[in-house]
């Protein structure tokens, strides 16, 4: 097995408030990636607009802070050789108008309600994969997971905690 790329993913509130949603996006992340994080948290609008920073100057800013604030978001660092990739063509189309018609079975395109509300986030790079993992997993150590961890997690064997929900090694 390749190494393993890293990226977040960001179940967005209306996503996690929808149980068919919610139960159709985990199954599709616990089958298709390794589950190496998660959390469940609620953002106040501080830490949501420290976050979205860079499209603080965007007319969307306010709207999207407010929105990430009003309940329950689910954090999960995912593990796949192109996980980035993968989890974005996932997701579909930003646009959820261009997702629905362009890629009706895209998450955003089953899911989406609108531009802001569009089910999830992923990150876009690698560099962006690191910078927000450690913003919302701050303890987290790329070091420990690039001389050490990463190598369980793809030697195994591993099992899924549906608990915890994230990929554990098997004892």
């Amino acid at each position: 097995m390749c190494k393993l790329q890293l990226s977040l993913a960001i179940i967005k509130p209306h996503a996690v408030k929808n149980p068919v949603a919610l139960s159709y996006i985990r199954n599709v992340i616990k089958n298709k990636f390794v589950v190496v994080k998660t959390k469940r948290v609620t953002l106040d609008q501080e830490t949501a607009g420290n976050f979205y920073i860079e499209h603080e100057e965007k007319f969307f800013f306010n709207r999207l802070v407010t929105f990430m604030s009003s309940g329950y978001i689910d954090l999960h660092v995912l593990g796949h050789r192109n996980a980035i990739q993968l989890w974005r063509t996932m997701l579909g189309p930003t646009k959820v108008f261009k997702a629905q018609f362009e890629d009706p079975y895209s998450l955003r395109g089953m899911f989406g309600l609108s531009d802001t509300r569009n089910v999830a986030h992923g990150s876009d790079s690698i560099a962006s994969a690191e910078r927000e993992i450690k913003f919302f997993f701050p303890d987290f150590s790329f070091y420990e997971w690039h001389t050490n961890t990463e190598q369980l997690y793809r030697k195994g064997p591993i099992i899924f905690n549906k608990h915890l929900f994230q990929h554990v090694r098997k004892l």
